[in-house]
């Protein structure tokens, strides 16, 4: 998918954003599937800071999207958005390989990748969102 076929869709809200979609999904299968059977001596260390992470990822895309217009703005967002991402792979990754016995290990590496995908389009949507704003001015920048 090329950038401009990236951002054709009409986007009108964070919530057209398949990036937001996804994360806001894989969030609550988080919160909802894996938080749950994790064992209470985890409850201020991994269950809290998973539970934080993953729902910092599409409140952060949500949040930067309106301040989409600037520039600077909008891209610190979806930085802070791929980092949280990153730790939420982490603390699944931990999920799974510490307390196996106790989750759903395939659906915490669907979640992992999940996360890698998410990852990849928090990325795709920087570099989308920035060649669109420069080629919004140009054209802006060229009417009569």
């Amino acid at each position: 998918m090329t950038d401009y076929e990236y951002l054709s869709k009409k986007i009108v809200t964070y919530r057209d954003l398949d990036v937001y979609q996804r994360s806001y999904k894989a969030s609550i299968l988080v919160m909802t599937k894996i938080l749950p059977n994790l064992p209470v001596s985890e409850k201020y260390d991994l269950t809290n800071q998973l539970s934080r992470s993953t729902k910092t990822v599409p409140r952060l895309i949500a949040e930067g999207f309106a301040k989409k217009h600037q520039k600077a703005g909008f891209q610190k967002y979806l930085d802070d958005a791929m980092a949280e991402a990153n730790e939420t792979q982490v603390g699944l990754c931990h999920c799974r390989d510490i307390y196996s016995q106790l989750i759903d290990v395939k659906l915490c590496e669907e979640l992992i990748r999940e996360y890698e995908i998410i990852g990849k389009q928090i990325f795709k949507l920087e570099q989308a969102w920035d060649k669109f704003s420069r080629d919004k001015n140009k054209t802006n920048n060229h009417k009569p």
